[in-house]
């Protein structure tokens, strides 16, 4: 493959892997560099990656303003038995990129013109400047200054990351002047932001049987508890054929609905305090957030999923906490198993609509029969997802079928720890620990003796 508008080849690590980067930052649909690559494709190798990877880093957080935290991906990759780099570069929302070096002048800012990366004409840069956001969450002063930040750190901990001192800055969770900003609030272990769950009887809104909201807290947290809540929802069919085998299909694929949902968190407008929406309806399941496509990215560009994230201060934490891979990653894992029929884009919403599957939900099979995988397990660890599990206080508590495991763990081994559990379910140690903290939410478990204590099982 040769080198195109958005893809570029270095042989090593330059000196002028800046320009390259800003080049693509300012052109709209961002682009790919690979180190370690000759001028034709050919994979050549380096000598030391993860050395090269870590300069790569600290250079582009460093060289380039404004801040590129969010925008970019290292990735490692062996071609042809070499080891070489990737940088994927979303087309950033703060144009003109630049070199710190040389502020805004055409020494310092470039766009990508073809294969090359060419300076800017000083017209164009004043002219993206005055065009640049000025109302992006990292910009906006909290309305609250008292903020905690213990459920965030516990998150971190769980990849193995302790936040020193210097975390408000390094994940920029201030403005320029040292006040929280609004990333800074809606990452806080208390704020005014929640998510809405809504379930209706039928197909349209005439009958709401449950309204529940998950939020004033951590968006981290938030977002577990909104996926917990769709594990519970999604539920699981056995399809009986009729040669006597088990199919088992849920209503929307599993995989789809998680990247829905971390995609409306994550890319969602926040400026104008709208938060995400999940409604579930009899025959299907829709995940809206507001703000439509960011200005500069067409619907063609949204579908090829090239990225240019809106919030990419959350777009960083969401990547660091492993609820994002790749940049415009989620996009195509919607699209491997649903068409472009279930995205409605507007001026200011995107809704994903998840059909049910009719085959599934009206009992039709081939020569068999179809049962739904849940019941009541009356306080046994089953995994049958939204089993109701008899609780301490008398009443149900709902746990998901990985919640289910999670305290079956914990049953065998009142001493584990949220790491050991995600090695042993092969999940990540945030999401393990997300689970810990819905069980204790829901009266499930409790921690006694500290970190040296144990568990303590109240169902």
């Amino acid at each position: 493959m040769t080198e195109t508008t958005r893809i570029e080849y270095k042989q090593e690590l330059t000196d002028g892997l800046e320009k390259e980067i800003i080049a693509f930052l300012n052109y709209h649909g961002g682009g790919s560099v690979y180190i370690g690559v000759d001028k034709t494709g050919k994979a050549i190798g380096l000598q030391d990656a993860d050395r090269d990877a870590l300069k790569i880093k600290d250079r582009l957080k460093n060289n380039i303003a404004p801040s590129c935290l969010g925008l970019f991906d290292l990735v490692i990759e062996e071609t042809n038995g070499q080891t070489i780099i990737k940088i994927l570069v979303a087309s950033g929302p703060e144009k003109p990129y630049h070199l710190v070096k040389y502020g805004m002048t055409p020494k310092g800012a470039f766009l990508r013109v073809g294969t090359a990366s060419e300076p800017m004409d000083q017209r164009i840069i004043d002219d993206l400047f005055a065009k640049r956001t000025r109302n992006s969450i990292g910009r906006i002063k909290s309305n609250r200054q008292d903020l905690s930040f213990q459920q965030l750190k516990i998150y971190y901990e769980g990849i193995g990351t302790t936040l020193n001192k210097q975390f408000l800055k390094n994940l920029e969770l201030q403005t320029e002047e040292g006040k929280y900003n609004y990333v800074g609030y809606l990452m806080a272990d208390e704020n005014a932001v929640s998510v809405k769950v809504a379930k209706y009887a039928g197909k349209d809104k005439s009958d709401l049987i449950e309204s529940e909201e998950y939020g004033y807290c951590s968006l981290i947290k938030a977002t577990h508890q909104v996926l917990d809540k769709l594990e519970i929802e999604n539920k699981t069919f056995t399809k009986i054929t009729g040669d006597a085998q088990r199919k088992e299909h849920r209503l929307v694929d599993r995989t789809a609905l998680r990247e829905a949902l971390i995609n409306a968190m994550v890319h969602n407008d926040y400026t104008k305090e709208v938060p995400p929406v999940v409604e579930i309806y009899s025959d299907r399941l829709s995940i809206t957030s507001y703000g439509g496509l960011v200005e500069g990215l067409s619907r063609d560009e949204f579908f090829e999923g090239r990225s240019m994230p809106r919030n990419r201060e959350l777009m960083r934490i969401f990547r660091d906490l492993q609820f994002v891979e790749n940049l415009g990653s989620g996009i195509h894992r919607i699209l491997k198993k649903y068409d472009k029929s279930i995205f409605k884009i507007s001026e200011h919403f995107i809704e994903i609509c998840f059909p049910f599957d009719k085959d599934y939900m009206s009992g039709q099979t081939i020569g068999g029969q179809v049962e739904e995988k849940g019941g009541a397990v009356g306080g046994a660890i089953g995994g049958a997802v939204g089993g109701a599990i008899g609780g301490a206080m008398g009443g149900a508590i709902e746990l998901t079928e990985r919640q289910n495991e999670v305290l079956a763990l914990i049953r065998e081994n009142e001493r584990i720890g949220y790491r050991e559990v995600a090695e042993i379910l092969g999940i990540n140690p945030s999401a393990a620990q997300g689970h810990f903290d819905t069980l204790k939410e829901k009266n499930a478990i409790e921690r006694v003796g500290g970190t040296r204590g144990y568990w303590k099982i109240l169902i």
